[in-house]
């Protein structure tokens, strides 16, 4: 049938309108498997590093391409953590919505995806900031990816513990953004997030747990029991709290970050405690939403802390 010229104007709004929406869409898919809202805490960490590291206010670039390509590599992790995890995700009620599993993306072009935005990353930090800086994001990637995502995960009850190294290096990547180097004081802020780790993912597994028992992943809460997390997780809450107070002596921080540290610590360990003795999904649920506050506060005024004094 032949459009008159009066409807051939709508239908060809009609077109864009659909084209618009297929391409908002798949662009919003390729977003979902970098886990933006994941990425967003891990920059948080990382602006507040560089900025504790250089002590000073650097210049945009030097804040811009570390983060740029830190969150590239970040989300290539992420989305190619999606294509192995396919499978899992798929019987997960928490992550079955997700591109892959609702067949909303081919795995071969999420996978591509991934692979693309790393290389991306690594290139714009091995060539606007540093080769130290680059390589560590790198390792972080393939860490997160080879170790963890294809060994650890579905082997052990142990794999958020190790496979949190990948995720404790944003600060690292930060200092030595920053700096060119390392110091003992980036190794402290690595141990913070690698301690971190622990709580909030076995909070997550405590009120997922279904979910993991049914895909299979042999997370501490599946193996051990629920018990046996809690303790854990008030166990590795107590280590956080003191490597917070650790980075006071390290890196000469003063009252603005002791004092955040403590009253932080104090409410985390008092809702790690909550859990120990509850048991409750409600009380898993308050620490693991407070874990991410909890974080992104502490090094918000950590960086406060540099500028006070």
């Amino acid at each position: 049938m032949t459009l008159s010229l009066r409807e051939r104007p709508k239908a060809w709004v009609g077109r864009a309108q659909e084209v618009a929406q297929t391409l908002g869409q798949a662009a919003g898919d390729y977003l979902s498997l970098m886990k933006p809202r994941i990425i967003l805490l891990l920059e948080v960490v990382t602006l507040a590093t560089m900025l504790v590291a250089a002590q000073g206010m650097p210049s945009v670039g030097a804040l811009a391409f570390p983060l740029l390509g830190g969150g590239l590599a970040a989300g290539s992790a992420n989305a190619i953590n999606c294509y192995f995890d396919r499978d899992i995700d798929a019987v997960m009620a928490r992550t079955r919505g997700r591109p892959i599993p609702a067949r909303r993306l081919a795995p071969r072009r999420a996978l591509a995806f991934g692979i693309a935005i790393g290389g991306g990353g690594f290139a714009i930090v091995f060539a606007l900031v540093n080769p130290l800086a680059a390589f560590l994001s790198l390792a972080a990637l393939l860490f997160y990816v080879a170790v963890y995502t294809v060994g650890l995960k579905r082997l052990t009850p142990q794999n958020i513990v190790i496979g949190g190294a990948a995720g404790a290096m944003p600060p690292l990547v930060g200092w030595a953004a920053a700096t060119g180097h390392l110091s003992p004081a980036a190794l402290v802020l690595f141990a913070i997030i690698f301690l971190w780790t622990p709580p909030h993912f076995w909070a997550l597994a405590l009120f997922s747990l279904n979910d993991y028992q049914r895909a299979g992943v042999p997370m501490l809460p599946v193996v051990l029991g629920p018990r046996a997390a809690r303790r854990q997780i008030l166990l590795y809450s107590v280590l956080l709290v003191a490597a917070t107070i650790l980075l006071v002596p390290v890196n000469g921080m003063g009252v603005i970050y002791l004092s955040a540290a403590l009253v932080l610590g104090g409410l985390l360990l008092a809702l790690a405690l909550a859990l120990r003795h509850d048991g409750s999904m409600k009380e898993a649920r308050r620490l693991f939403a407070f874990s991410i506050v909890y974080l992104a506060v502490l090094f918000l005024l950590m960086v406060v802390d540099r500028v006070a004094i």
